[in-house]
């Protein structure tokens, strides 16, 4: 049998325009790589610029690009009413605040980027899914970049390569450094979190067991190096995830998989002691954050205060958006600290500056003030119960509700800010495709 091979120049320009080709024709690709763009090591940060761009955010405005393309072109359906008026609400909470902020110059780089992270792009992603192909691959993508950035965690913690923590290096953060300490976890969570539903998705009559058994195993992988990032806030928003996930699933699953997490904890950790010296101390903390809260949590329950006076002088729309920073000074608690530590062995060790109320929804509050919050709590409200009621328990779209949930849980003490924010748009962008009715009325993901 001959075989021809084209020439080479020829076969590169038809490759790229194909590739071009497939990548308009499927824009859900373009929110993959956003996705797996995360990954992408973007060196030392300062974490007080007012702009910070990564290759994901620029993949992100590429899909919004794409989509707006064929918006106007009539090649997708436009969003529906319920979705605009959700979206738009942010808009205008947004825009209130900057036009009523104490430094409206400022100010308005914080209203572009949350236009960006609660609108534009989740918007993008919700015209981009049109059917489970889709999500299928932007569910993929989660999964290979938190495999990606878990490998590189449980390399850093095994070989004591990581960032500090109590003195020694061996807190996992994979790609991003000891200045986003929250990175690698949240990547790792979403991933584990994706790879559960896309193992259930193939359960009964019909689905891959081998696609099962994959999905499975990556998430079982995924709990080490999520262990070894002692990161309690993670802990916390995938436990509260994956326990809405599986027993919207299944209750009976639920159960065994809590048995089945135990006694693999048991063993790891008191049998091997992967992970021993560290992970059981964090557990424990978690217990006291209350009555003996250790220096990060006081610091949070600090900052949540003076996030509170914040909004007490400016209650209707909030002293700006990016104005939380420059108001702390003059309303935190005198106990407040100046900064967290931070350390690895390529910025040495430094005092990270606390920016931010570590609690999105105070910070929306404090920096939009009572219009923002009840758009916010509007949109995440209605995502969260559209997902719960249109979600099906043998569907790959009960990742979307596992996703939201994480995001919502861990918006408890954390906010948006880094490298994986970029992350929660497409979060919502796959919740709103679940829960927000359709053109064709149905809301979910068809076949």
């Amino acid at each position: 049998m001959a075989l021809t091979l084209p020439r080479p120049g020829l076969h590169q320009g038809l490759t790229i325009r194909q590739l071009a080709g497939i990548v308009i024709a499927r824009p859900s690709l373009a929110a993959a790589a956003t996705v797996l763009l995360v990954c992408v090591p973007t060196g030392e940060k300062d974490v007080a610029a007012a702009v910070h761009v990564t290759p994901a955010d620029l993949a992100s405005m590429a899909l919004v690009g794409l989509v707006s393309v064929d918006l106007l072109r009539g090649r997708i359906s436009r969003l529906d009413r319920t979705a605009c008026l959700l979206f738009g609400g942010i808009v205008l909470a947004a825009a209130a605040a900057t036009l009523g902020s104490i430094d409206p110059a400022t100010s308005l780089t914080g209203f572009v980027r949350l236009v960006q992270v609660f609108v534009l792009v989740p918007a993008a992603v919700l015209c981009a899914l049109r059917d489970r192909r889709d999500l299928r691959i932007v569910l993929g993508a989660f999964v290979a970049a938190a495999l990606v950035e878990g490998a590189v965690g449980a390399h850093q913690y095994l070989t004591r390569t990581g960032a500090s923590y109590t003195g020694q290096p061996i807190r996992a953060v994979g790609t991003f450094g000891a200045l986003d300490i929250m990175g690698m976890s949240t990547v790792v969570s979403f991933g584990l979190l994706a790879a559960l539903a896309l193992a259930l998705g193939e359960r009964g009559p019909g689905g891959s067991r081998r696609l099962r058994l994959a999905m499975t195993g990556a998430a079982a992988f995924l709990a080490f190096p999520l262990a070894v990032s002692f990161s309690r806030g993670s802990w916390i928003a995938c436990g509260a995830a994956a326990a809405v996930l599986l027993l919207r699933a299944d209750a009976r699953l639920a159960v065994r998989g809590a048995v089945l997490a135990g006694a693999a904890a048991v063993v790891l950790v008191g049998g091997l002691g992967l992970g021993a010296s560290g992970v059981t101390e964090r557990l424990s903390s978690i217990g006291s954050v209350s009555a003996a809260p250790d220096q990060s949590v006081s610091d949070r329950y600090d900052l949540w205060a003076t996030a509170g006076r914040i909004w007490q002088d400016h209650p209707v729309t909030g002293a700006g958006p990016k104005a939380f920073q420059r108001l702390r000074d003059s309303h935190a608690p005198l106990r407040l600290s100046s900064g967290s530590d931070a350390a690895d062995a390529t910025i040495g060790f430094q005092r990270e500056p606390l920016l931010s109320p570590h609690n999105m929804y105070f910070l929306v509050l404090s920096e939009q003030g009572l219009v923002g919050i009840v758009a916010y709590a509007a949109l995440f409200l209605a995502l969260l119960l559209g997902c719960l009621r249109r979600a099906r328990p043998a569907g790959p779209d009960l990742a979307a509700l596992a996703l939201l949930c994480w995001v919502t849980v861990d918006f408890l003490y954390a906010d948006i800010g880094g490298t994986t924010t970029v992350l929660t748009s497409v979060v919502l962008g796959l919740a709103a495709r679940s829960a927000l009715p359709g053109p064709d009325s149905r809301g979910a993901y068809a076949e």
